[in-house]
């Protein structure tokens, strides 16, 4: 998808020549779950270790990116889907700069996450899809923003694992299951990383 009568412009540096500038690769690690699995706090603990190690790396957080990029969407499926493309493409403009984007979004249909891959993949760039496979049980008792009890009063419609599916990644790069510690689980991320 692009806007009618643009070209695009390519630079003089291509992937491998950041890569040699900047002693390090971008890439794009794609947190997947239900709400509340806990995509965000894994996402910032990975953040602050890339960070705090010399890694420039950003987290797009699905939430943060609605007060924002994409606070004109709703939660339709039309709507979901946009939500992915746009962050998608920010990522992968992160990714290409040398950036580890760190993107935390339910992002629950497969097709949408597909797309997201290949906007990465047409690039030449790193998408790493991680499945953190928290149960719907799990995340109903933790609840911290109390929207599985409104969607279950039906106060709110359109919740992803009550009236709304998700669709589990197939062929995660990585799968975390809900409740591995919190320090293992980033450990398992960064190994899975290129340098």
């Amino acid at each position: 998808m692009s806007s009618p009568n643009v070209t695009w412009h390519a630079g003089e540096l291509t992937v491998a020549d950041r890569r040699a500038a900047l002693g390090f690769t971008g890439a794009t690690v794609w947190l997947t779950g239900l709400p509340a699995s806990g995509k965000s706090t894994i996402g910032a603990a990975l953040e602050a270790q890339l960070v705090r190690s010399g890694r420039p790396a950003l987290r797009l957080d699905g939430d943060n990116l609605r007060h924002g990029l994409n606070g004109d969407l709703g939660f339709s499926a039309e709507d979901r889907t946009e939500n992915v493309r746009r962050t998608a493409h920010a990522a992968a403009l992160l990714a290409e700069a040398g950036v580890v984007a760190i993107a935390s979004l339910v992002s629950p249909f497969a097709a949408d996450r597909d797309s997201a891959r290949a906007v990465h993949e047409r690039r030449g760039l790193a998408f790493f899809e991680i499945h953190i496979a928290t149960s719907l049980e799990e995340c109903e008792r933790r609840d911290p923003k109390g929207l599985y009890a409104r969607a279950r009063k039906g106060e709110l419609r359109g919740m992803t694992g009550v009236d709304d599916p998700y669709e589990p990644p197939s062929h995660p790069e990585l799968t975390i299951i809900g409740g591995e510690p919190l320090e293992q689980a980033v450990e398992r991320v960064l190994a899975a990383l290129p340098n």
